[in-house]
């Protein structure tokens, strides 16, 4: 299992995603930092550095889900696996609000709390987003 993701895997990865968070939507030319390639299943639960189980994501969502894959539900107290970029779509799981995301499933419930999706600062960013015809993406 090779521990990096090649130039050539990051582009489709990036390309695949059109540069924006599978997770937040941010675009990564919006972003302070590059996107990241994330391993949805990661690495240390045995997840492989394939085309199947990576995702292009911003920096504040990689680093809050960290080697996460699922978190337990508020609403029911049982274990939920995250929303899943590769087999799952977004409008699924979650609807933009304004500038608020907001889960549709349980799967989308404990995604946008541990990646915190509706930090503030995110919804603020968005606002700024939104007025600037920046956010969301087209379609």
């Amino acid at each position: 299992m090779p521990a990096e993701v090649s130039v050539s895997l990051r582009a489709l990865v990036s390309g695949r995603a059109q540069f924006r968070c599978e997770y937040c939507l941010l675009h990564e030319d919006d972003s302070y930092s590059p996107h990241q390639v994330d391993h949805i299943v990661s690495r240390k639960h045995g997840g492989l550095s394939s085309e199947a189980n990576l995702a292009y994501c911003c920096l504040r969502c990689n680093l809050w889900k960290g080697t996460d894959i699922g978190s337990v539900s508020t609403r029911t107290g049982r274990l939920i696996p995250f929303f899943n970029p590769r087999k799952d779509l977004w409008s699924d799981h979650f609807r933009l609000n304004g500038a608020i995301i907001e889960p549709l499933t349980a799967e989308g419930e404990v995604t946008a709390r541990l990646l915190r999706l509706n930090l503030d600062k995110r919804v603020a960013e968005r606002r700024l987003l939104i007025a600037s015809g920046r956010y969301p993406p087209p379609g």
